[in-house]
Parts: C-alpha cells; sequence; structure tokens
C-alpha cells in the first residue's frame, strides 16, 4: 500500500503517534508531502525521527517551502532554495533554537545525516495514479495531458508555493496528492478525481493526516 502524509511543521509527538498507528507492512512506501521544520516546537527532533524511520521503512521525502527558505537562509543556492527573506516571518525561528543555531557563534553545520536528509529531497513523486507535490501545480502544467511532459516543464516555485490551482480540473490521468494549504475547517480537501489535500494543519491544533492508497482511507492523529 502507499502512504501519504500531510505537513508536519515540527510535531514530532504527532508524527510517532500516526506512524505507530499505520498498520504497515513492510513493502508499505510512506510519502511524505514536505514542511518538516518552522513553526512548531521540534522540527531537528521530526527530522531526526524521519531518517532513522528511513532506514526501516520504504520512504520518499519531498521538499516543501519551509525547507528551501530553511535551506537558502543557510547559504544553500539552487532552483529550490530561495525564500531566505521570509524564512523568520514563517515560523523559522523553532528551527533555528531547534538545531541550537543561536548557540553557534557563527559556525553552524547541520549534522551530516541531516545535510544529507535536505540534500535528498524530491520535488514530486509520481506513484501510479498519484502525483505528489508539496502545493501544487502551474495553470499551465494542468492544460496539458502529458504528465511526465508537464513535470519537466515545471518551475520549483510553482511545485512548493502554489495555492491557486489545487481544485482545478486537469487531464494529467493522475490524481494530485498535496499539502501546504490548509482549508479554514482543518478538513482534507477532497477534489478527486482531480486532487486532494492532506494538510490539515497538525500545528495550528489540526491532524496530522495520513492517506492510504488505492483506497482513500484517512488516518489521523
Amino acid at each position: 500500500m502507499l502512504y501519504g502524509i500531510g505537513d508536519i511543521h515540527g510535531m514530532r509527538e504527532k508524527l510517532e503517534m500516526l506512524i505507530e498507528n499505520l498498520p504497515l507492512q513492510p513493502d508499505d512506501q510512506l510519502v511524505f508531502i514536505g514542511d518538516y521544520v518552522d513553526r512548531g516546537p521540534d522540527p531537528a527532533g521530526t527530522v531526526e525521527y524521519l531518517t532513522e524511520l528511513g532506514k526501516r521503512q520504504p520512504c520518499i521525502f519531498l521538499m516543501g517551502n519551509h525547507e528551501a527558505m530553511f535551506l537558502s537562509f543557510l547559504g544553500w543556492r539552487g532552483p529550490a532554495h530561495f525564500g531566505a527573506e521570509a524564512f523568520l516571518e514563517n515560523g523559522g525561528e523553532t528551527t533555528l533554537q531547534s538545531y541550537d543555531y543561536f548557540d553557534s557563534e557563527g559556525d553552524f553545520q547541520l549534522p551530516p545525516h541531516h545535510e544529507q536528509f535536505f540534500q535528498d529531497l524530491q520535488l514530486w513523486h509520481v506513484a501510479g495514479e498519484y502525483l505528489f507535490v508539496h502545493a501544487g501545480l502551474s495553470k499551465e502544467a494542468l492544460r496539458l495531458s502529458d504528465l511526465e511532459y508537464a513535470l519537466t516543464r515545471e518551475q520549483p516555485r510553482d511545485l512548493l508555493w502554489q495555492r491557486g490551482t489545487a481544485d482545478l480540473p486537469h487531464s494529467l490521468g493522475a490524481t494530485v496528492v498535496y499539502g501546504h494549504t490548509p482549508m479554514p475547517d482543518l478538513q482534507v480537501r477532497w477534489n478527486l478525481p482531480y486532487s486532494v489535500g492532506i494538510d490539515t494543519g497538525c500545528v495550528y491544533g489540526g491532524a496530522l493526516t495520513a492517506i492510504r492508497l488505492p483506497d482513500e482511507t484517512l488516518f489521523q492523529v
């Protein structure tokens, strides 16, 4: 089976409870939708837990816009690393505190296995009839009918920050599973067969959500 996991935002305790409650089999794959850091109390602990989880369960880790901002703030350069100027305004202080950044006296370095975790983050993942992205796709991509071609044309800014296209119909032949934008009622955002949004605002008092596919069963903490 395939599980999509919504935005975590440093809520390690909820993450651990959710994973413990999933009826996982050894070959089940977990796809994490991004936004592991910022806002919540334990971003570094969340990343630590995920690195250990990836050793015992097949996992795909996507990049979220908060990882893009964090890594840009740290000086990483690349098409997917941007937004440093907005990092602290979007909850970045909790991430810096959890990594003891303010005690580093200008000589800060990520733990090597965390650095590798961030280096390995993907911008999308296709599994069968499902496309996993953090935020969404551009309107231009949604007008196409070839999913592989559409993804080759996408820019990281759309995949990581897009908020205006989640509920639009498309002919890409895959259901888009995304996070990034919780609904005001902090519920799953159903728009089948086109998309399903699984950011249910766990850092704002909502649940942390996993969706099992293809039976679309929800698990929440």
